[in-house]
């Protein structure tokens, strides 16, 4: 499931960084497929996952018991494919490419799923780690993946989430290499974005997390470390595709990683001082 080949934004349009949220939902809804990574500086992005109403209660328990890798941002009324966090968007044609899933199998990666739609799916926008980079960035910790053009790794951890009713599975992580003299700012200043995953999970040895190999990640792309560089890892709002894999619900929408939906929200507002 690892879709290497769709080239970051940064490198479709140089101009990415200062888009608007519209104009990049525009630009998605017209066909462009690379992550999300680098896009509209300053505004939130989020992951999307949409299951049928009689799952929809599960779902929310979930990512209740669950709120580092699963921070509900939005949910939507059965049926609807609009949110508030951004007006006049269409949540079936304005992320740059999704997932389609029957009994846990992935079974298409479309650019639109108008065919696919239903009207019993109940959304759930949850917060992404793509939000915090710019934070980041302002404190001087360089971004590995986006300097190097590439989607950030992710991996299916060894640690389980918590269980809610029918939904179980494993959490998944983001991973960004931090030099030591930032570790600080980096655990600092994601701290203060709980509504995007906050601060890491874990920092240093892959291995405590059952990960084997940095350079073959689950999802996304390996990404290029310095010899001082201290792997970082956070809860990732990708971990709803692991569920969905473990416990097979009839039927799922989900983003595709690294592909997020561009709201109307700015970061500041999720900062909590």
């Amino acid at each position: 499931m690892n879709r290497g080949e769709d080239h970051p934004m940064a490198l479709v349009d140089e101009h990415a960084r200062a888009w608007s949220p519209k104009t990049a939902r525009a630009r998605f809804r017209a066909g462009l497929t690379g992550p999300t990574a680098g896009v509209a500086a300053g505004y939130t992005q989020a992951n999307l996952i949409s299951v049928p109403a009689d799952w929809a209660y599960d779902m929310l328990l979930f990512c209740t018991r669950n709120p580092k890798p699963c921070p509900v941002l939005d949910v939507t009324d059965a049926g609807s494919f609009t949110t508030v966090l951004a007006e006049g968007a269409d949540l079936r044609t304005d992320l740059p490419r999704y997932q389609v899933w029957q009994d846990g199998e992935l079974v298409a990666e479309p650019t639109d799923v108008r065919a696919h739609w239903r009207e019993d799916l109940v959304s759930f926008l949850i917060g992404c780690s793509f939000t915090f980079e710019w934070a980041l960035a302002a404190a001087g910790v360089p971004v590995r993946h986006v300097e190097q053009g590439r989607n950030v790794p992710m991996y299916v951890t060894g640690r389980p989430c918590r269980p809610a009713g029918r939904l179980r599975g494993p959490m998944v992580v983001s991973m960004r290499p931090v030099p030591p003299q930032h570790l600080s700012a980096a655990i600092r200043e994601t701290s203060l974005l709980p509504a995007v995953h906050g601060a890491p999970v874990h920092c240093g040895d892959p291995s405590v997390l059952g990960i084997a190999d940095l350079d073959r990640p689950d999802f996304g792309d390996p990404v290029d470390l310095e010899p001082d560089d201290i792997p970082v890892f956070w809860a990732c709002g990708v971990t709803p595709q692991a569920v969905v894999t473990a416990s097979r619900p009839p039927f799922a929408l989900t983003h595709a990683p690294g592909r997020m939906f561009l709201t109307d929200a700015r970061d500041e507002q999720y900062r909590v001082a």
